[in-house]
């Protein structure tokens, strides 16, 4: 008997095109999106056209995937976007920079309404986040709310990115204020996806500023919520989120657990670029727990992963953490060729990565008993975040030049740098709210 024709939507192979195209757009596997009622070889029987799924799984799909089910039925947009404004957000989930900036630079010169130059503003924001530029993508972000006429809480994804992009230029409490106004929004509508969303976010800006305690209240919350949800991404971010506070407090231990943990549920996804970053993750916990063996094991697993996946700089951050357990190890020789290949693209990277990336490395010069370069490093590092002044990182680095001129017998200056960083830390203490 033949099938029966559908009347909500237009064609069941242009559905199956559309779902591939948009769960690929998301960076996720068929296993990944599927859900109780809809398994992945029901997916992949819709992605072939051999299934016509019903509006309420259409609904469902395209709320996991950010997008409209009129979208996914007829290929309809909703949101009455021109085709270039599609295009251009198509080419943005599809990471191809080039042609999304060219496509919204486009909009931009044709002169639309406030409307289109907001759309056009947010998006090139995000290509420059997404390049690593974050001054330029919050000057853009901003101009698009101020153009919408709206506040964030209206914009969750350009929330998201500018809170992200404050932070790495340093502005913590504009990218905490940021965050706090979303999750207040998230809360109120009861949108516990977005409040979990939003708590990490918190979280992580408050793990930045020293506000453990605070912090830790925020990401407590968001463990209750999302400890048992089916989202792989949720609890890959919880436990993430949960191993960074527990090693900022120093609890190597839970931190390390926490980890393991993350990296457990990554393992059964396709992301390879986060399967990496949690193996660096768990190696730098097991470094700081005096287990170079273990952490160097993890760095090895990981690499090959991040290679096919991470940018120029994330990849000289992982190979840091190598130096380091090589050092550890007393394989000297290898950890200096590690740190000598890699210390050119720290010099290129954003001020507050390449100066946390010059203490990291200034560790590893110190392992290997070469104090005057050592301290080299960490005037560089120092350099770089003083405009961030007072900063607990620049505290930090401080304190270890401090120890360094007191081994040298330069008891004069170490009282100096001690000095600096113990005011610092007091300072920024008196700053956290409680």
């Amino acid at each position: 008997m033949p099938r029966q024709k559908s009347t909500h939507v237009d064609d069941p192979h242009a559905v199956g095109e559309r779902l591939r195209a948009a769960r690929e757009a998301a960076g996720l596997s068929q296993r990944q999106l599927a859900f109780p009622g809809c398994s992945p070889a029901y997916i992949s029987r819709i992605e072939s056209g051999d299934r016509i799924p019903s509006l309420q799984l259409l609904r469902e799909l395209g709320r996991r995937l950010g997008i409209s089910e009129d979208y996914l039925a007829t290929g309809a947009d909703p949101q009455g976007r021109d085709g270039a404004a599609l295009e251009a957000e198509v080419a943005l989930r599809l990471d191809d920079l080039e042609l999304a900036e060219a496509l919204y630079t486009k909009m931009l010169e044709q002169g639309p309404g406030d409307s289109e130059r907001s759309a056009a503003y947010a998006g090139l924001g995000q290509v420059a986040y997404r390049r690593g530029d974050p001054c330029l993508a919050v000057e853009h972000f901003e101009t698009a709310l101020e153009l919408s006429g709206t506040g964030e809480s209206d914009h969750p994804d350009l929330a998201d990115s500018l809170g992200r992009a404050y932070a790495m230029v340093g502005e913590l409490e504009s990218a905490i204020a940021v965050f706090e106004r979303c999750l207040t929004a998230a809360e109120a509508r009861g949108d516990q996806l977005e409040q979990i969303r939003f708590q990490l976010l918190l979280g992580d800006a408050l793990i930045d500023s020293g506000n453990f305690g605070r912090a830790q209240g925020v990401l407590a919350g968001a463990l209750a919520i999302g400890k048992d949800s089916i989202n792989p991404n949720v609890r890959i971010n919880l436990y993430w989120t949960q191993s960074r506070l527990h090693a900022e407090r120093n609890d190597a231990e839970t931190a390390a657990r926490y980890a393991r943990r993350a990296l457990e549920v990554l393992r059964m996804t396709e992301d390879t670029y986060r399967t990496a970053r949690a193996h660096q993750l768990l190696a730098h916990i097991e470094l700081d727990r005096g287990r170079p063996e273990e952490a160097l094991v993890l760095l090895e697993e990981g690499w090959p992963l991040l290679q096919t996946s991470g940018k120029p700089l994330e990849r000289a951050q992982y190979r840091l953490e190598e130096a380091r357990a090589l050092a550890k190890l007393g394989r000297k020789e290898e950890a200096a060729a590690v740190a000598m290949q890699i210390s050119g693209i720290i010099a290129d990277a954003h001020p507050e990565d390449a100066a946390r990336s010059y203490a990291t490395l200034a560790e590893v010069y110190e392992e290997l008993g070469d104090r005057a370069r050592a301290l080299e490093l960490y005037e560089l590092a120092a350099e770089l975040l003083r405009p961030a002044d007072p900063n607990r990182y620049l505290a930090g680095v401080y304190a270890r030049m401090a120890e360094l001129y007191e081994a040298e017998g330069r008891a004069e200056t170490a009282y100096e740098y001690m000095k600096k960083a113990v005011g610092m830390q007091q300072t920024v203490a008196s700053q956290i709210q409680p």
